[in-house]
């Protein structure tokens, strides 16, 4: 079936406006397609944002209106800056058409292990979802090698040191991805704040004028430059299926970490953003962001850099 992107709101992705919802279910119902299933981010990967509780109750009442099956992906639940702040789930508020999807990648940091999990509704629904799901996972996939069968265990029954270097990570997380946001908004882009996951999503559209005389058009060119004048790594917008004129892009803050030694020092200081090594990669991005637009940097010890965004 053909996916149909619906826009969300100014201030955080991975959940649509639920006017745009309705509007995109009509017109699609209009050309003679029938939308089964809704697909949500909780946190969003790229913005690193999480929908307020108010909007994902209003999301799920469209979703029960509509009869739409509601997939929420959240995969990036356990690494939320603030993790008193909660994650309202869809399967809290419509637990008999939610499918959650879940995994270790991203909050244990196992890139390359694919360990994934997905929990159904009960009910008929559930079970002729969960039989779909098998019937195809059986013939696309084998079964997970024994050592990772169990680390999936041992991690998913969430023991108290795994607990820890969750919340070391959640605040190692949060930490670097505001003082990226915060070299973004100096540089002149507008940005969500990030409240989970280690991701930014900075808008340069403000500066549009200034880009073009630069030769920064769309976010493909946009993407290009940093990589060529800087040595910044991103990932441009379009590739994420936003508009290709748009200028913005996904930045990883997960890379500034520096090496395994690093990471270490880095999940136990009390202010990661103040060492040297990070310290060092914030500079690079903020000098990146002064070539690429023309504005003097702000030096990355500025005090509310390190604040959390507002």
């Amino acid at each position: 079936k053909r996916a149909v992107a619906v826009p969300v709101p100014e201030d955080c992705g991975g959940v649509p406006e639920p006017a745009a919802l309705r509007a995109a279910i009509d017109r699609s119902r209009a050309a003679g397609r029938t939308p089964a299933s809704l697909v949500l981010t909780l946190p969003d990967n790229p913005t690193g944002t999480l929908a307020p509780p108010a909007l994902v109750r209003e999301i799920c009442e469209v979703a029960r209106a509509e009869d739409l099956v509601v997939v929420s992906d959240e995969i990036y639940r356990d690494v939320l800056h603030d993790p008193a702040g909660g994650c309202l789930s869809p399967a809290e508020v419509v637990p008999e058409r939610t499918v959650v999807t879940t995994g270790l990648s991203k909050s244990l940091g196992l890139g390359g292990w694919r360990i994934g999990a997905a929990r159904f509704p009960d009910g008929d629904l559930g079970r002729r979802l969960r039989a779909g799901v098998v019937s195809a996972a059986s013939e696309l996939w084998s079964t997970l090698a024994g050592p990772m069968q169990h680390v999936a265990a041992y991690a998913f029954a969430e023991p108290p040191e795994v607990a820890e270097r969750l919340r070391a990570a959640a605040r190692l997380h949060g930490a670097v991805a505001r003082a990226v946001h915060r070299i973004a908004l100096d540089a002149g882009a507008v940005c969500r704040p990030p409240t989970g996951g280690f991701y930014v999503y900075p808008d340069f559209g403000p500066l549009r004028a200034e880009l073009a005389a630069r030769g920064v058009t769309d976010s493909a060119s946009l993407a290009r430059r940093l990589l060529d004048e800087s040595g910044v790594v991103v990932l441009a917008g379009h590739l994420l299926g936003d508009a290709p004129d748009a200028l913005r892009f996904k930045a990883a803050t997960s890379l500034l970490y520096g090496d395994e030694r690093g990471q270490a020092e880095a999940l136990t200081a009390d202010d990661p953003v103040r060492l040297p090594h990070i310290a060092g990669q914030l500079t690079r991005i903020a000098d990146a962001f002064a070539e690429l637009t023309g504005r003097r940097p702000v030096p990355v010890s500025a005090p509310d850099l390190l604040e959390p965004s507002r």
